[in-house]
């Protein structure tokens, strides 16, 4: 399924509106002056909302990505792909990211 290409400049939250930040962008790859996001890196959360006896998301990272489009020998994150919350086992949420470069 195609999605847009994440970068570093995208707006990524946990399902408990978590800030997610990705730890290893790949640099030499940059979509609108941003480096691109690979599948390869991990993700911290920051802000994670989830209250009661289960603790909150700490890190992500994206199982499904492009299968067609990759930087540094690595698939790329896309919008629709999916990830994993470690450890809520949630996916993470892609709200806002460039629109000029789709993934397959």
């Amino acid at each position: 399924m195609p999605g847009y290409a994440v970068q570093m400049g995208s707006t990524v939250i946990c399902a408990h509106a978590g800030q997610a930040t990705p730890t290893t962008p790949t640099p030499r790859v940059l979509l609108g002056n941003q480096p691109v996001i690979t599948m390869t890196s991990p993700w911290v959360i920051a802000g994670c909302a989830l209250t009661g006896t289960a603790p909150p998301c700490a890190t992500a990272q994206f199982v499904v990505g492009a299968t067609r489009v990759m930087a540094g020998g690595a698939p790329v994150v896309i919008q629709s792909g999916t990830s994993l919350c470690v450890p809520t086992g949630t996916p993470l949420q892609v709200l806002v990211t460039q629109l000029r470069v789709t993934a397959t």
